[in-house]
Order: C-alpha cells, then structure tokens, then sequence
C-alpha cells in the first residue's frame, strides 16, 4: 500500500488534537456507534486535566487507497524535544495556526525546524468561525513568517487550508463549501511525497520515542529507514558512535492503525512501526540488522535550560502520605525518565539524597513532579535556576534568552511592559491586535521569567495571555530582583488555630486555614514586609473564670491563599523547598532550625 507520513505541529492551542480526532472519524477508523473521548490522542491523565499534548502520538487512516500516518505532536514549549525528533521520522508537516492569534512563538519555533529539514508544510487556518477570525491576514503572516526563516521557494509555494476542526469542515476558501476534511487528506496525498524507501538494504530503524508498557516492556517507535523486519528477527542496537549496545530479537512488531497499536508479522522501508524485545535500546539508537555497523544520523536536540533539585523529602511528616520515599526509587525513577525524554538531563549531586534535573521549562519539570507524586513518590523541590554557559571566545557568562509574546487587554499594557523590565526583558513590539487588546514582544532572560506567570495573571485579572519560547544564549543581564516580601514561619509542630491565625492575619496573607498540622520551619503564609518572621500558628486563647460580652465569638478567617504545584515552586526563594507528597504540596525552610538559619545567613553576609 502506498504511504504518507506527516506531522501535525502548531502553537498550543491552536487545535492539533481536535483535528486530528476530526480526520480521524471521517477518514472511517472510528464506527458510526464507537463511543470515542473527546481528544482521543491526549490519553494521559495530565494531558486531559490540562488540556494540552504533553507526549507525541502516532496514528494511522486510509484513504482513497493510501495509509497516511500521522504524528500528533506537543505544543508547548518545553516539549520540544519531542517534536524535533519527531520531524526526522517524516515526510511533510500540516501546519496549523489560528485563525485569529496568527503564528505565535511556538509556531515560529516548530515551523523553523522544519523547514530546516527541507520539509513542505500544508498549511491549515484552523477555527476560521471564530468571530475574531482575520483568516486572510494570517495566511499572509505566514508567508511572512517563512520568509523571515529562509524557506526555500518550493516551501514558500505551499497550499492554504481554511477549516474549524471543531465543527469538522475544512475548504481552500473560508466560505467555500463546509463538506467534510476531504480536502486535508487529498492536499497530502498531493502534496507530501511517499518516503523514500530502500526496502532491497538490510534492515536500519532510528528510534524516537521510548515508553514502558506493563505487558510488553519497552517499546521504541520509529521509522523504517531501510530494508524489512520481521518479528523474531534477530537484530542489534547500536549507539551514535557506532558501538553495539545490545543484541537481541523483535520480540512483537507493531504498526499504527487508527488510534491503536496492532501486532504485524512484518514492516518495510518508510514504515512508522514499534517494536519490544529490547531491554537496553534507548532513544537516537539505531536497530539494525547484525550485518550494518555504521548508525543512522540523529537529530541534535537544543540543551536543556534550567535545572531543579529534586531530593528525598527529610521533613517531620516524611513517609506518611507516600510510598516511594528512598533516595534509590527517586534515582531509578529518575534515571528511567531522563532515558526515554531526551530534553531531560539527570545527574546526581554532590549528597547521595539529591539529584539535578535539567529541562527545556518550569512546565515541562513541573509535569515530571506531577507524574511523580501521583505515582506515590514523597520530594523535596528546590528553586528553579537557569543554566548558564561560558563563551568560548571571551569567557565571559552567558545566560538563556526567551522570547515572550504577550496579548493584554490596552488598560494592562503598562503593568506587563513595566514587570518585564524589571526583569531585565527588552521589548521587541508593540501592535494593536483588535478588540481592545495588544501584542507586546519581549526578549527576556529566562531567570526573569522565573515565578512571573502567576504575578502576570494577577497583573491582568487573568485576561492576558503569555507564549514563550527559547530565544538564543546571551551575555548575562546583571542582577534580578527575586521575591520582595519575607515568608512567615510555624516556630514549632502542631495544628494551627483559629484564633492564633487570626492575629496573623495583619501581619500578612496566610497559605492555610485552622486545623493544619505544620512543623517548625514550615512556611505558612506571606509577611506584609520584606523580612521573615517566625510566628507560633497554635496560640491558643487565654482561658479565664471570667465571661465578658463577646469574648467567646466565632472566631471567621479570610480565606488561605492556595497554591497548585507549579505556583509554589514558582514561589520559593533559594533558601526555600517544595515539599511535595501525593496529597499535599508544603512549603519549608531548606534548614528547619532557625539557628542553623542564622548562621547560613551571617556567613552569606560575610562572604559579601
């Protein structure tokens, strides 16, 4: 059967996991009765809660005689990695960009790697019935945005699809004929070449993704670069450097067909397939037939950017929420991830109990922890810091640079423009967008942007709406003030109360309510002021024989301030941790004994 491989790459948002359901049911893979999710292809549970494609996904339909497999990808920022690799395994790309945001970072971002490729994208105006919709403005802005990115005439030559994925239409004109995605799939056909295949060579295949299944252990998908493969064929794995890692056999080969994985007796040259039976092969390895020595070209993947610690949780509530609370199980889950996600680096630190986690952004390390305590793991967090890096030529620092696109309602514009240079970001534009709103751009350093995403939507009373995407090393910006209020700390274990947190309260906002448990150098709300001040939450009343008019009133608090996962690691100072257990998310001290505080602090004086 003839074949098509094509990605599906687009800003966050913008609709690839829609369309990609939409193709999916008029192409026939779906029957009319099958109940099917909303979103078919985000099957992790975080990916549905959040709503966003966190790993890529391979499915596969038919038609007018021709399979066409077709790579869902993620698209946000920090899961870039998998969207780079992903490129390698394909042929053309559907490029997808709403219809009223235009092309915004992230597509500036996947389009450029891409056209690197020498790839031909079809473009799809997604969401065109929105009634904000300028879908001709945006075709031009794309054709802008290639030629800003040195596309080549064949790749600026490219078609213009209008569609609303959601309501399952798509035509070469915006107000054509709404009958259905057949024109999609006949611009791909015609389009986006067939792979080139070489099927008479010995068997070659780059791996690009890894994951674990319970059943049949890990599984590494790819492309077929060269030759057949069977299953039970022996085969080995060699490294980039052309060193065999493993010999072993196709234990189950696996090829796409709809949003399932069916087992295949046998898959040739330009095929997208997986295959189990190998327990050390990784990602960028090449499975090969025993007779080839020489590895197939990986795709390099940008470095990570910025690194968390991630320890054992060694506060007096360890152990009590969650069953995975060794230094060994936090290692190996670890090491497991940093495997099979290129775009993380894990190293162990100078303590056995510690472990350096590097990666692409505060989201996509922030997933990781997620994904980690609901599968029962107890951490210790530290601040997010950025990477930096020597320039070789004049050995001085250089820091991370992100570009940040920012849409705000006018009346916000001069908080975010004066936030974000405060941060050290330099404004790049500034255009009215309609509707009252404004596109401001900025190039920032990454260490600025830090904990302002939180600051941001309260900025913007949760109207305004921030993209960004790594932008370049640049020299380093000079220093950035952190967080300007102190914290208020628990000077003991216990509850607290109601009545002791109530004569907190004017001393700033608190993080909980009555009833808590806490422990000394727990942090338990925010000081009014710059310093920190070490408070006792478990006063109680003052019990006497003697009852006055209102003395014995209901004691009401203003509602704690709560903070998810991500705002609280956003939140913490370097001397600060997130205690993170599947139930709850504290924040602490790293030194629980304010002595020990102290003397960390006269000696940070007295080194200057």
């Amino acid at each position: 059967m003839e074949l098509r491989n094509i990605a599906i790459i687009a800003h966050v948002d913008h609709g690839k996991t829609t369309l990609v359901d939409t193709l999916m049911q008029q192409s026939g893979a779906f029957r009319d009765n099958q109940k099917v999710a909303e979103r078919a292809m985000d099957s992790g549970d975080l990916e549905r809660e959040r709503g966003i494609t966190i790993l890529a996904k391979c499915t596969s339909v038919e038609w007018k005689g021709v399979r066409i497999n077709i790579v869902d990808t993620p698209g946000h920022a920090d899961f870039g990695g998998e969207v780079e690799r992903i490129l390698s395994m394909v042929d053309g790309v559907l490029l997808l960009v709403d219809a009223a945001e235009g092309p915004m970072p992230q597509t500036k971002f996947v389009t450029a790697k891409a056209l690197k490729l020498g790839l031909k994208p079809v473009v799809v105006v997604n969401k065109v019935d929105r009634p904000d919709g300028r879908p001709y403005e945006v075709q031009d802005e794309v054709f802008d945005l290639f030629t800003a990115l040195e596309a080549n005439d064949e790749q600026l030559d490219f078609p213009t699809i209008f569609a609303s994925a959601k309501e399952g239409w798509a035509a070469t004109e915006p107000d054509g004929e709404h009958e259905g995605m057949g024109v999609i799939f006949d611009q791909i056909l015609s389009h986006v070449p067939p792979p080139k295949t070489q099927p008479d060579k010995p068997f070659s295949m780059l791996v690009t993704t890894l994951e674990a299944d319970p059943y049949l252990g890990r599984i590494l998908t790819g492309r077929i670069e060269t030759g057949t493969v069977s299953a039970g064929d022996a085969i080995h794995v060699l490294d980039a450097d052309g060193k065999v890692v493993e010999h072993g056999r196709v234990s189950k080969l696996l090829a796409f067909r709809d949003i399932r994985r069916v087992p295949v007796d046998s898959a040739s040259s330009g095929d997208l397939v997986a295959i189990a039976g190998l327990p050390k092969a990784t990602v960028a390895n090449t499975l090969c037939s025993t007779e080839v020595t020489e590895p197939l070209e990986a795709q390099p993947v940008d470095p990570p950017t910025l690194a968390m610690t991630f320890a054992i949780n060694s506060s007096p509530m360890a152990g009590k929420e969650g069953s995975k609370v060794t230094s060994r199980m936090i290692r190996d889950r670890l090491m497991a991830e940093g495997e099979g996600n290129v775009a993380i680096r894990v190293s162990v630190s100078d303590t056995t109990d510690a472990f350096e986690v590097a990666g692409r952004g505060e989201l996509q390390l922030g997933v990781l922890i997620e994904q980690m305590r609901r599968e029962g793991f107890e951490l210790s967090i530290s601040r997010p810091r950025v990477l930096f890096r020597e320039d070789p030529e004049t050995g001085k620092q250089l820091e991370p640079y992100e570009e940040v696109q920012v849409d705000v309602d006018e009346e916000f514009s001069g908080l975010v423009v004066e936030a974000i240079s405060i941060r050290k970001g330099k404004m790049t534009e500034m255009n009215p967008s309609g509707g009252g709103k404004v596109r401001l751009g900025f190039i920032v350093p990454a260490r600025g942007l830090i904990g302002y995403h939180g600051e941001f939507l309260t900025e913007t009373r949760g109207t305004g709406v921030m993209s960004r995407v790594f932008h370049e090393y640049g020299p380093y910006a000079g220093d950035i003030k952190g967080r300007r209020n102190g914290v208020l700390i628990s000077i003991a274990s216990g509850k607290t109360v109601a009545y002791a947190l109530a004569n907190l309260e004017g001393r700033g906002s608190l993080f909980m309510g009555a009833g808590v448990s806490v422990y000394e150098g727990m942090i338990i709300g925010e000081h009014a002021k710059s310093g920190d001040l070490i408070v006792n939450p478990m006063k109680g009343k003052q019990l006497t024989n003697i009852r006055a008019s209102g003395t014995d009133e209901a004691v009401r608090l203003t509602t704690p301030r709560s903070m998810n996962l991500e705002e609280a690691v956003a939140y913490i100072e370097n001397d600060e941790l997130v205690e993170v257990t599947p139930e709850s998310v504290r924040l602490r001290k790293r030194h629980l004994d304010p002595n020990v505080r102290k003397r960390e602090e006269r000696g940070r004086e007295a080194r200057g």
